[in-house]
């Protein structure tokens, strides 16, 4: 796992050991980015189930003005904090290491997010809880985007009722990325 563009291009980032993670490879990684490349410039972007840390790292490379990380896991925040310090990229990275309603609670009130991506553990309806705590939030910037990495089969029906529209959802062979935006 690397670092694809920009001014860390190429650099190799840590994984977590173990199963309890799923590193989003780095073709589909490439396939994201070209997707929101035109979003990332000076943006906010936010890193909910963080693993470790490459979105957002890859977010900075590519010119994002702060990432935040959002990591329940002690192993796993350790390793978004090796990153970041491998990378060099501290003066733009913040992490925290909590359950994510708590971190976005923490965050409440203090920042706007451009760009909001969240890779929860799959068939646990988790992003249904934190798209449920994002649509009441000043956390989402009006233009912002949520893109959420899921397993295929995972239902978003209920995106609509929670004042969403689904911008794009593209599937790959076994997860898919749904782009999400509040409703204006």
């Amino acid at each position: 796992m690397r670092i694809i563009a920009g001014t860390a291009r190429s650099l190799p980032l840590k994984t977590i050991d173990g199963l309890d993670t799923r590193p989003t490879t780095d073709r589909i990684k490439e396939t994201l980015f070209n997707m929101i490349q035109q979003d990332v410039p000076d943006c906010y972007f936010l890193d909910l189930f963080a693993g470790s840390g490459q979105i957002g790292l890859e977010a900075v490379s590519r010119g994002a003005a702060k990432a935040f990380f959002i990591e329940n896991a002690k192993n796993a925040a350790a390793c978004i904090q090796d990153n970041i310090r491998f990378t060099k990229f501290e003066d733009a990275c913040t992490l925290l290491q909590t359950d994510v309603i708590s971190g976005l609670r923490t965050l409440e009130g203090k920042y706007r997010f451009d760009l909001i991506f969240m890779d929860p553990p799959y068939k646990k309806e988790l992003e249904k809880e934190v798209l449920t705590f994002l649509s009441h939030s000043s956390l989402v910037k009006p233009s912002a985007k949520i893109i959420v990495e899921a397993a295929l089969e995972t239902d978003f029906s209920y995106a609509e009722e929670l004042g969403y529209t689904v911008l794009k959802e593209k599937c790959y062979k076994t997860n898919k990325h749904v782009f999400l935006q509040k409703e204006k």
